[in-house]
């Protein structure tokens, strides 16, 4: 049996910083033109990272709270942003493209299950290459499901969505899905992230957690944390922090955004601490000035 253990104690090289040939993106060196272009709208210059608004959760859950009118909700918070993280439908229906204006689009590409069923590791990829070509995205987010009873499933989703991108300068997000029985663990995260990047993803999406550093270190790809279940904002700006200092390449936050008292203060505080560097008690006052 091949050597399964992830556990802490080994060598991840913590404050060690990964070795680029000149292009902003961890792990991007080699790619092609056009793969680099659409990395360079999703990930900043000068900062690095990324901010993505999260508002796909509809795809499985319905109409959640904060998202009751996507047209109402997601349009102002649109300024502050980097990315906008959508399904097709929600960005088509509820996003004008005057209002999306030059951010970039972080499509998301699968689907198949929904809240109702026990089993949401069950997904297909739901959206072709061609079409989020039409959508002008930026990259394809499909969930990858480590430990689950469809991981082969999920696996083979994202290995198409990787090979049918690299044909069109097209990054593939591989965002880990966490079930109902898996642990948020680093020695969780350090498996999924690092298969997912091996894979060939240009991107992983994960969850924040301790010893998050050893995360970072062993994906060789940038790491984006979502923003997972809301929390209050003095919390919600303390993991933003800890997970920027601790080597992720930005936040994809969703309700910590749209369903915080005041969303674009919030927006504007978190957009603070991924790309000026401001620490979550600086970030904290910034939100309650503009809140005002």
């Amino acid at each position: 049996m091949a050597d399964i253990d992830t556990a802490t104690g080994k060598d991840y090289g913590i404050g060690i910083p990964y070795q680029s040939q000149g292009f902003h993106v961890k792990g991007s060196d080699n790619y092609d033109w056009g793969m680099k272009s659409r990395l360079s709208r999703i990930f900043q210059g000068k900062s690095g990272r990324t901010l993505m608004l999260a508002f796909d959760h509809g795809y499985f859950l319905g109409p959640t709270s904060g998202l009751e009118r996507i047209d109402l909700k997601i349009p102002p918070l649109v300024p502050y942003i980097d990315v906008l993280m959508g399904t097709r439908g929600a960005l088509r229906t509820c996003i004008p493209p005057v209002v999306a204006g030059n951010k970039a689009i972080a499509l998301r590409c699968s689907s198949g299950s929904s809240v109702l069923e026990e089993d949401l590791s069950n997904e297909c990829v739901s959206v072709d290459v061609q079409d989020a070509l039409r959508m002008n995205a930026d990259c394809m987010a499909l969930q990858v499901f480590i430990g689950a009873p469809h991981q082969k499933q999920t696996i083979e989703n994202l290995s198409n969505a990787v090979n049918e991108g690299l044909k069109y300068g097209m990054p593939t997000m591989g965002v880990v899905a966490v079930g109902k029985t898996m642990e948020r663990t680093a020695q969780y995260f350090r498996l999924a992230t690092r298969m997912i990047a091996e894979f060939g993803a240009q991107i992983v999406k994960t969850y924040y957690c301790d010893d998050f550093e050893t995360v970072t270190a062993s994906c060789p790809v940038p790491i984006v944390i979502a923003g997972g279940k809301k929390l209050p904002e003095p919390e919600a700006l303390t993991m933003c922090y800890r997970a920027i200092r601790e080597g992720a390449a930005g936040v994809d936050m969703g309700r910590n955004i749209f369903q915080a008292d005041h969303p674009i203060a919030m927006v504007q505080a978190v957009r603070g601490i991924v790309h000026n560097n401001l620490t979550d008690k600086q970030a904290l006052e910034l939100y309650y000035d503009l809140r005002k």
